[in-house]
């Protein structure tokens, strides 16, 4: 079967690719704007580069075609934090998934603990394996409904005892699998 793209509808084109290049890590975006901490899941996530060190997420819209909190807070404040996430915080990964106003975060609106780790970034989900501390580095108009960023990473938290002192560490991250969810371990 050959499947021209060209003859599709952008649904159906991200059933076909969000099906294909699995599995994806899920992108816990923490941003922050006037005191006001969101907290959005993204699945369309992906390392770019390692030097420089660039991962790739694309963001969409709101329905009112206004950009999501995420893309706008990254827009004004140039940082974002990426958490992965595990088990343990799928329901609250999955919570966060809903669309809320700017003015009422997702921390405060469902009781997710985060914790400052880095004095100029977004926080961190407390408990959570690792973490990166990302700037903004671009963003790509590719004219479509979504905005490729890219951004760069400047440092990685991770959880004691996780990462030895060769770098090498094992984590427990939740993937995404066409319209499920699995531990990267399992898959």
């Amino acid at each position: 079967m050959r499947v021209d793209y060209s003859d599709l509808n952008s649904t159906d084109i991200y059933k076909l690719m969000s099906n294909s290049v699995v599995p994806r890590p899920i992108a816990w975006i923490i941003t922050e704007d006037d005191g006001i901490i969101n907290i959005a899941p993204f699945s369309y996530f992906i390392p770019l580069s390692s030097k420089p060190p660039v991962v790739i997420v694309s963001i969409g819209h709101k329905e009112d075609g206004t950009p999501k909190d995420t893309l706008f807070n990254i827009r004004k404040t140039k940082k974002a934090t990426i958490c992965f996430v595990d088990e343990e915080h799928l329901e609250d990964m999955n919570k966060t998934a809903l669309s809320l106003p700017k003015e009422e975060g997702e921390a405060k609106k469902f009781g997710i603990v985060t914790k400052k780790v880095l004095d100029d970034f977004p926080s961190v989900i407390a408990d959570v394996e690792s973490a990166m501390f990302c700037e903004f580095f671009d963003e790509l108009d590719l004219g479509g409904k979504t905005v490729p960023v890219l951004l760069e990473v400047k440092h990685q938290y991770f959880k004691d005892g996780i990462v030895d002192e060769s770098f090498n560490f094992k984590l427990g991250n939740i993937a995404r699998v066409g319209k499920n969810y699995a531990r990267l371990e399992d898959i």
